[in-house]
């Protein structure tokens, strides 16, 4: 047996015990997306449900209009009378022909109307679903999955929309196809109805473990997605070329892929063998009906308008119940996958607001105090901050310096509440940040970290989001500010050099743009810090892209700029923190000096020694 049949046999005994508990369970889900549906097009809903209960009826008031021509053409060959209302018929059939070709339009069009608006409204609730987590819960890899598995579900549950009015048609037609067989036969009905029922149990358990394949393998997709992103893009086609790793990507990718493929191969396998079996006791049901029925015709017991109406409806109730099961299936698989989608809206932020939680102060008196606080992350035993002590007073400048992995970055984020500690406290004008309402709080930064994003989009909105009030705002004074906040940054010059200036597309996702150097993004980046007008300034090695002079002028303005603010800068480049009120030196998760420039040189401790081996490298 090969590898991959045998992951595949755990996984059809221990699904196949609970597949059925499990579908009627994620049925459940269904009362939601109808709600989802109902707020994106009430009107399409009950409109296209209206279409589809007339459209469900044409088929049955076909063949009886077809029952009588052709028992009216029999009589005529027989040299019997013909009804007076013959030629009423024959257009009475031409009539609900074109009426039911025009409501299979009309059908299409409300489905593809709400189906659009059903994958906008979904996808609008997984982004505010989404902004209300915590960063903890971005950087948990279960956390992504569960993230990218709700993503799917706003495009690849569409066709359920459509599934949703076809089950109601089907059901209609097939009711009425059945009511006629059943006024012949109840019997023939009921073999009819058990035929079907094998095939539907097979393709709704191959159904089950094609959902359960596809949640175990969302991980590895994801790698899969990341490794075909690494062999084709424009981030990664430097290193691929220089450290020749086209082929170590593409390999891992094949050998992944691979093994998804013999996985789903297996599944496909399997469920076409069965449902082959399965669908031949279906055909012998439908066959049986019909040779029955044609037997019951030559001996003159029907007549041969009876018998077309008889075929058409078996034929028609056989297809209308074969669809509702596959419908009926296919809707228990979607709600399957959208429970997904509910246990994505199920994860709660891990951060707690008050329950009458505080405005910001408008003005800070006191400043931020980090009192005895020990940090870890999420998943980890090692602390990054142990029993840290820490004030920042109005108006004070203050640098965190040290060695990678001292938790100078940690100290921007329990400070900015993006995390909160794991012991001890952090207050703000002497009141727990746990106390404020988060997005009063946030408003009181203005925070460039070192990883900052790129916009694809053009230069004034890569700057206006940092005040976003001024993102979709077209005044003067807008126009003012963007350029007064280029100034400061050093942008200015980039942006002069940009053929549409403000106006220019940035970045290569979208035509006509224009990609930056490392350098130019960050004094964009910086542009958007200086545009908001905060209580205090954060930056994260604001400078780490930029050359010497470059490096000079940014600091000389970030001098101008915080004069009487408060300011916590984080930098590498010691030449670059002279300029602060404080220096603090960080190791193991702890301040170990801390005093201005002069104070740390003639201190000659670990500051000293970190500056001498900086300064070194420039002799």
């Amino acid at each position: 047996m090969s590898e991959t049949a045998q992951d595949l046999d755990p996984l059809l005994a221990t699904t196949f015990r609970g597949q059925w508990k499990e579908r009627v369970r994620a049925l459940s889900h269904l009362p939601t997306i109808f709600k989802i549906i109902w707020e994106a097009g009430a009107m399409f809903l009950v409109f296209g449900f209206l279409l589809r209960l007339v459209a469900a009826t044409m088929p049955v008031a076909l063949l009886g209009v077809t029952k009588v021509i052709i028992d009216n053409v029999a009589a005529r060959h027989a040299a019997r009378p013909v009804s007076p209302a013959f030629w009423w018929y024959v257009g009475l059939e031409v009539a609900l022909a074109a009426i039911s070709a025009l409501l299979g339009r009309w059908n299409w069009y409300v489905d593809t109307v709400l189906a659009d608006r059903f994958s906008r409204n979904l996808s609008v609730r997984i982004m505010n679903h989404a902004s209300r987590l915590d960063l903890a819960q971005y950087e948990d890899a279960a956390f992504y999955d569960k993230l990218e598995r709700a993503r799917l579900q706003a495009t690849d549950r569409v066709p359920m929309i459509a599934a949703l009015g076809q089950i109601i048609q089907q059901a209609v037609t097939a009711i009425s196809f059945c009511v006629g067989i059943f006024w012949y036969s109840p019997l023939l009905l009921i073999v009819l109805t058990l035929c079907l029922i094998p095939a539907f149990a097979g393709e709704s358990h191959y159904a089950f473990l094609g959902y359960s394949l596809a949640s175990r393998q969302t991980s590895v997709r994801r790698k899969v997605d990341y490794l075909r992103i690494l062999g084709a893009s424009k981030e990664s086609a430097k290193e691929l070329k220089l450290f020749s790793l086209s082929d170590f990507f593409t390999s891992q990718f094949r050998e992944l892929s691979d093994h998804l493929f013999e996985q789903n191969r297996s599944l496909w396998r399997r469920r076409v063998v069965t449902g082959a079996a399965l669908s031949l006791v279906t055909t012998a049901g439908y066959y049986s009906a019909y040779i029955y029925v044609v037997y019951r015709a030559i001996h003159g017991d029907i007549s041969v308008g009876t018998l077309t109406f008889l075929s058409g409806s078996i034929a028609g109730a056989s297809s209308s119940l074969q669809g509702i099961f596959s419908t009926f299936s296919n809707i228990a698989d979607q709600t399957l996958f959208l429970s997904d989608l509910t246990k994505f809206f199920e994860v709660k932020p891990v951060l707690k607001i008050a329950e009458r939680p505080r405005r910001a102060p408008l003005v800070i008196r006191d400043g931020f105090r980090f009192e005895q606080v020990t940090f870890r992350y999420p998943g980890s035993e090692r602390p990054v901050l142990q029993d840290f002590d820490f004030h920042i007073a109005p108006g004070e400048r203050v640098a965190l310096v040290g060695e990678n992995g001292q938790g100078k970055t940690t100290i921007i984020k329990l400070l900015t509440r993006l995390y909160d500690p794991t012991y001890g406290r952090i207050l703000l004008d002497g009141v727990d940040l746990k106390e404020y309402d988060p997005e009063s709080l946030f408003s009181v930064f203005s925070v460039l970290f070192q990883d900052f994003m790129r916009y694809d989009m053009e230069a004034e909105g890569n700057i206006a989001v940092g005040h976003i009030s001024l993102a979709n705002d077209e005044n003067a004074n807008r126009e003012a500010l963007l350029h007064s906040a280029a100034d400061r940054s050093g942008a200015s010059a980039v942006i002069e050099r940009l053929p549409l200036k403000m106006k220019q597309m940035l970045g290569r996702r979208f035509e006509g743009g224009i990609d930056l150097s490392g350098g130019e993004w960050q004094k964009i980046a910086l542009a958007r810090a200086y545009l908001r007008e905060a209580q205090i300034y954060v930056l994260d090695e604001p400078t780490a892209a930029l050359d010497a002079r470059s490096e000079f002028e940014v600091f000389e303005r970030f001098a101008e700029l915080t004069k009487g603010k408060m300011a916590v800068l984080i930098s590498h480049r010691f030449s670059t923190v002279k300029m602060v009120d404080r220096i603090m030196v960080l190791k193991d998760g702890r301040i170990v000096e801390q005093g201005n420039h002069e104070e740390l040189l003639a201190l000659d401790g670990l500051y000293a020694s970190l500056f001498e081996l900086q300064a070194a490298s420039y002799r």
